[in-house]
């Protein structure tokens, strides 16, 4: 089970049309650019879908819609957290979790629990969740770290945790975990531009942002540093590191969804409170994307 979520998972972004509504359109051809190039699984309902502005009418519609043109081609992780641990556990007994194979959910944001609310918060979870579990600590969005040790004695506790993504930003952090972690316990990056030093230290891929516009390349250098081939996988981090910058550089998924409109993937609308990068800055996005095409032709 753990091994469908090894390599390349996409969270993917949730397209509008300019007047607010779901772009089910661009939703597909997003889902297919993503599977023809190759992602290990796709992410429903994260950060970058703006899911905090999604109606619970619409989670629904978006969550089926993405089961339907799927197809049990790739597995799938749909997104299911709050600050409210019992809205959590009637979000999983209420909702139709048929076509997914897990489910990814933050540490509680706002509250700021302890480290054992943020233990007994997962355990809350893991008691009524049929499907695996995959935690996801952000503290630069919930204001709250889970430490390595709370981490582990979840990986210990519960077999249905299988995993987490860690964006903390604290190698030193990750390490701890990657290092005294149960064997099949997954340690998943969630910061683009930390995956292949992460990968270097023994994780087990990434769920990723830029891998919306470059699904292909992003894998490849997954793939190669999953395999140990480090020079290889190092070109391509490299050729990647400015694009990952600047996407990241006015917020996400601002910049994600202002390349794929650059791609002619989907139109760059988003809903407040977030907005479209500016000008200058979707031009110098631009330009790195041309830059970056010769690497795109070589695979």
């Amino acid at each position: 089970m753990n091994t469908k979520f090894r390599g390349t998972g996409v969270a993917i972004v949730t397209p509008f049309h300019k007047q607010g509504t779901i772009d089910f359109t661009a939703l597909e051809r997003l889902i297919e650019h993503l599977i023809a190039g190759g992602v290990n699984y796709l992410v429903v309902q994260g950060t970058t879908a703006e899911t905090a502005t999604l109606t619970r009418e619409e989670k629904n519609a978006l969550a089926e819609f993405v089961v339907e043109i799927n197809n049990k081609r790739v597995p799938l992780v749909i997104g299911i957290g709050s600050n409210n641990t019992q809205d959590v556990i009637n979000s999983i007994r209420s909702n139709s979790l048929d076509g997914y194979d897990a489910i990814l959910s933050v540490t509680p944001y706002y509250n700021k629990p302890q480290q054992r609310g943020l233990y007994l918060h997962y355990k809350s979870i893991a008691t009524v969740c049929p499907l695996p579990i995959i935690m996801y600590n952000v503290p630069g969005r919930t204001s709250v770290n889970m430490k390595p040790e709370t981490t582990l004695q979840l990986a210990e506790d519960f077999d249905n945790i299988i995993g987490i993504k860690e964006a903390s930003g604290n190698i030193e952090q990750v390490m701890d975990i990657i290092r005294n972690k149960p064997k099949d316990f997954l340690v998943i990056s969630g910061d683009d531009l930390l995956t292949l030093p992460l990968l270097g230290m023994g994780s087990d891929g990434v769920i990723s942002v830029v891998a919306n516009a470059y699904p292909k390349l992003f894998s490849e250098m997954v793939s190669l540093g999953l395999k140990g081939d480090m020079k290889k996988a190092r070109e391509i981090h490299y050729k990647l590191t400015d694009f990952i910058r600047s996407v990241f550089a006015d917020g996400n998924p601002s910049g994600i969804k202002a390349a794929l409109e650059i791609m002619e993937i989907i139109s760059n609308n988003l809903r407040l409170p977030l907005v479209k990068i500016e000008k200058t800055h979707y031009n110098h996005l631009s330009a790195l994307m041309d830059e970056l095409e010769p690497a795109i032709k070589d695979m």
